[in-house]
């Protein structure tokens, strides 16, 4: 080794004995500190029971970082080798953790910091952001609650009141204003929907032609014909409506039968009936086969 000059030996001895003098100061007042805190916790003025395993992990790694690297100090300052100690390993593994929980460490920053601010001052902020999300107990019922807390106080006894709550009270209605005007505009609409299948149906029909002074048709099978084109109206309006196919009953085929032959016979009457053309049968030419004559 090369040996030092007293011209750097000087400056560095008034260095070293300036940053001892800073460290027992520092070790005075957290040594204080510690000791305070101790007391505190022995007297069961601060609870440590409900803190974050987070921070108890890190405050833990942090002071075997502190021993082991006082180890160190010691040993160096002793003039002993460091090469192959066990607390060598021991900080490159505590300083690559720590490392590696920063990431955590900045997410729960602002928690752990609106934690300690509430736990000091005893209130949050106004402008937290935290404080305009919403409350969920806003949206239980006011009417609700105060029924509960009606039966609870009427009830006596501890086991009345714990068997009560655990039953389920429907929510009672809230009372709706009147309106008038709708319930007029509906009685209305009703009326004119009456009135329009009055004037529809058949015995209106009926009265309209018999003191009409328009001359009467004579039909045959009429009313029979209207009421089932109605119903076959109706029927293929809900398979198009649907997309689907409805399965063709017997009764729907004897009332297309009727419709065929009051068709039929109003057809005759009127002599519009058209008969088909007789088809001509088509004989092959070729061979044919010759009988045989019997004697």
């Amino acid at each position: 080794m090369v040996q030092a000059s007293e011209e750097t030996e000087v400056p560095d001895l008034s260095q070293a004995v300036k940053l001892f003098k800073e460290m027992n100061m520092n070790v005075q007042q957290v040594s204080t500190l510690v000791d305070s805190m101790l007391t505190r916790v022995k007297n069961g003025e601060m609870t440590t029971d409900k803190g974050l395993s987070f921070l108890e992990m890190k405050y833990q790694m942090l002071l075997s970082y502190l021993i082991n690297l006082t180890y160190i100090i010691l040993r160096k300052c002793s003039g002993e080798k460091i090469e192959s100690d066990p607390s060598v390993d021991r900080l490159i593994e505590i300083r690559t953790v720590l490392e590696k929980i920063r990431p955590i460490d900045s997410k729960l920053k602002y928690q752990i910091d609106k934690l300690v601010k509430t736990a000091v001052t005893g209130a949050t902020s106004e402008n937290d952001p935290q404080s305009y999300h919403a409350n969920p107990a806003n949206l239980v019922s006011k009417i609700e609650n105060s029924d509960d807390e009606s039966s609870e106080e009427s009830d006596t006894g501890d086991k009345t009141k714990n068997s009560k709550s655990n039953v389920y009270v429907p929510p009672k209605l809230a009372a709706v204003h009147y309106d008038e005007s709708i319930s007029k505009a509906d009685n209305e609409k009703k009326k004119e929907n009456a009135r329009k299948q009055f004037l529809n149906s058949s015995v209106m029909r009926e009265l309209r032609e018999e003191y009409s002074e328009a001359p009467v048709e004579v039909s045959t099978g009429n009313h029979v014909k209207h009421s089932v084109s109605k119903y076959e109206q109706e029927r293929t309006d809900y398979e198009e409506n649907y997309l689907t196919r409805l399965p063709v009953t017997k009764a729907d085929k004897n009332r297309r039968k009727k419709l065929t032959t009051v068709g039929m016979l109003a057809d005759e009457v009127t002599g519009k009936r058209i008969m088909p053309k007789k088809h001509k049968l088509k004989t092959k030419k070729g061979k044919g086969f010759k009988r045989r004559k019997t004697h």
